[in-house]
């Protein structure tokens, strides 16, 4: 039983990591999965991989909690409209998703769902986060050439205090924009792609600041995942299967370190932002990428 808990906590680790840094969970999994395999039955190994991703969705939750609670009594009214209002964006940016993720999941899974694709999305994205910040940075070099300095303001465009983006908070993202960011995050459906790379690099795209986009991103896996989490669970259990003593320490121990490891991750992410653009991401996907494709090739398992 260590063996496997051990397993589970290195899982938990990978996911609450990989969940929230936008260098693709089904990256890592592929290779953790070559090399830790839980001795656990097929329908429990299915639903364990969905249902940790509850422990990193708790991690936004609880770090979120405030800003996410309509019902604060710490809030005025008006501050309450505007939570409510969040919450209207975010079920918007979900709308693409839930309606392709219901109609391309199991086919993707099916057709996609292979160290070639992977491997291939990990670089195509990580070459899509270098060009973005190269570009981004021009605009900077630009933009403060243009108004002379990091406080200045260019009247009449919406950019203030040197920042090239149109929106620096995730409160002011409105219904078209969350739609925009949206219909990015459907591009998660194909695995390597990151769920949370595909919606920052559609944020930026949108003119959101790297720290709104990353915390909507954060926002909008609340519904999508703990959606497929909680419908994975009862799949498993409305199919008359139980959970064996191992089994349930396995799955105990991989919510309660992917939680953990979330905050961390989410901590990390927020504070190396404030400083730096994705551009080293963006390096670490291809170099992750080249990683799959040389070990699979040399397996003989690309296709």
């Amino acid at each position: 039983m260590l063996d496997e808990v051990l397993k589970a906590f290195i899982i938990g680790l990978v996911e609450g990591i990989t969940e929230w840094l936008p260098i693709s969970s089904t990256g890592h999994m592929i290779l953790v999965d070559e090399f830790l395999k839980l001795d656990v039955s097929d329908a429990f190994l299915a639903m364990f991989l969905v249902v940790i991703q509850i422990g990193a969705i708790l991690a936004v939750i609880i770090l979120y909690f405030n800003k996410l609670n309509p019902f604060s009594s710490s809030k005025t009214s008006e501050g309450k409209r505007e939570t409510w209002r969040l919450w209207g964006m975010v079920l918007i940016g979900c709308i693409p998703a839930a309606i392709v993720g219901l109609l391309l999941d199991d086919w993707a899974e099916e057709h996609l769902f292979n160290a070639t694709v992977v491997a291939a999305m990990l670089i195509v994205y990580g070459i899509v986060f270098i060009v973005l910040e190269r570009r981004n940075r021009k605009r900077e070099e630009n933009f403060n050439a243009t108004v002379g300095g990091k406080h200045a303001k260019l009247e009449g465009t919406g950019y203030e205090d040197g920042d090239i983006f149109r929106i620096t908070s995730v409160d002011d993202i409105g219904p078209v924009d969350a739609l925009k960011i949206g219909l990015f995050q459907c591009l998660a459906v194909v695995p390597g792609t990151s769920r949370s790379g595909a919606t920052i690099i559609g944020g930026m795209l949108t003119g959101t600041s790297r720290v709104a986009a990353a915390e909507f991103t954060f926002f909008l896996a609340i519904p999508v995942m703990l959606g497929w989490g909680l419908v994975k669970a009862v799949k498993f259990v409305s199919a008359g299967l139980v959970l064996t003593q191992t089994e349930l320490i396995v799955l105990l121990v991989g919510l309660a370190t992917a939680f953990v490891t979330s905050v961390l991750a989410i901590k990390f992410l927020l504070a190396y932002i404030k400083r730096n653009d994705f551009a080293a991401f963006g390096w670490y996907r291809i170099l992750v990428g080249i990683i799959v494709l040389g070990y699979f090739a040399y397996k003989g398992q690309l296709f």
